[in-house]
């Protein structure tokens, strides 16, 4: 039975931080859930009516540039991909997220604090099955610049590309498979990024508020690059673009057995592709996991030694 359960944290864990489009601080705790619960956000400064937002897909009000969940009452919560992509590559299925304010902490731009919060807090086992979304058949979404698909894998794999003629960034390209703590070890510490010609573009719209160069993000600005000690990847870039796919997959409600490429999508692109998978007919089917379909999911197997440090420069 040691993978055959879904999973929760042994105790809550805290994060405080400034929301990265809204400047707003925030303090938000993760805490343990029962079986069956799976992903949920609570706005503890809002004192009436519905404040619990579901962490899926059909909460999501698409936009551009982060992933912003809305309850029926219009409660919102924004920038929870970094988050739910944690929690998935940690392989947490139930937790109940408490926030203080609109917006998730952005941290220093990537998963790794919350993954290492979440791992240093520990995992417990449930007295429950673990259920996923099993792809049954191809699905695709594109506009005239982009375009997501999901294929039939007995695993989840990710396969990204971005193109940006930005000399920093330019063209990066990968794929990995998210099984055995993969996310942790390639992706979890990769920042969110820009150019720097956005960066002024978002703060004339009041967004960015709350984003700091080389602290937070990693800004481009022709050749020259704002990283803090500098890159934690050569590719750091489409490494992020995975970061913020797998947090936006979270939101099927499920863990997903299926192959994910994406070629320059976003967040709105994602959350169109995970609509499309579920009005299709005859495109997924939700499956009990046995112990072998439970070792193939994200976050089995990952264990503390494989978690990036705070600090690394790309060679």
């Amino acid at each position: 039975m040691r993978h055959y359960v879904q999973n929760t944290l042994k105790a809550a864990v805290t994060f405080e931080g400034i929301g990265l489009h809204s400047g707003t601080s925030a303090k938000m705790v993760v805490l343990p859930a029962a079986a069956q619960h799976g992903i949920s956000f609570k706005r503890t400064d809002i004192a009436l009516g519905d404040t619990v937002i579901p962490a899926r897909w059909d909460m999501v009000e698409r936009t551009a540039l982060c992933t912003r969940l809305v309850n029926a009452a219009g409660v919102s919560v924004s920038t929870v991909e970094h988050i739910m992509a944690a929690l998935a590559g940690c392989g947490v299925h139930n937790a109940r997220v408490e926030i203080d304010g609109p917006e998730v902490p952005i941290m220093d731009g990537s998963s790794a604090q919350f993954v290492r919060g979440i791992m240093a807090t520990g995992i417990q086992r449930l007295g429950a099955p673990v259920r996923a979304w099993e792809v049954l058949k191809p699905v695709l979404v594109e506009t005239r610049e982009a375009r997501a698909m999901l294929l039939p894998c007995d695993r989840l794999k990710m396969t990204f590309n971005i193109d940006f003629a930005e000399q920093g960034i330019g063209n990066q390209s990968r794929e990995l498979d998210l099984r055995n703590g993969a996310f942790a070890r390639e992706l979890c510490d990769s920042r969110t990024f820009c150019r720097r010609v956005d960066v002024e573009a978002m703060q004339s719209n009041g967004l960015a508020l709350g984003g700091v160069p080389g602290e937070n993000a990693v800004v481009f600005d022709g050749p020259v690059v704002h990283a803090g000690p500098g890159l934690r990847h050569s590719d750091e870039p489409v490494r992020h673009k995975m970061l913020d796919a797998l947090g936006d997959l979270a939101l099927a409600g499920l863990p997903l057995f299926g192959h994910y490429i994406g070629d320059k999508a976003g967040h709105s692109l994602t959350n169109t592709l995970l609509r499309a998978l579920f009005a299709e007919p005859g495109a997924v089917r939700e499956v009990t996991c046995d112990p072998i379909r439970t070792a193939r999911l994200p976050g089995q197997g990952l264990v503390w030694s494989e978690i990036p440090e705070q600090v690394r420069k790309a060679a």
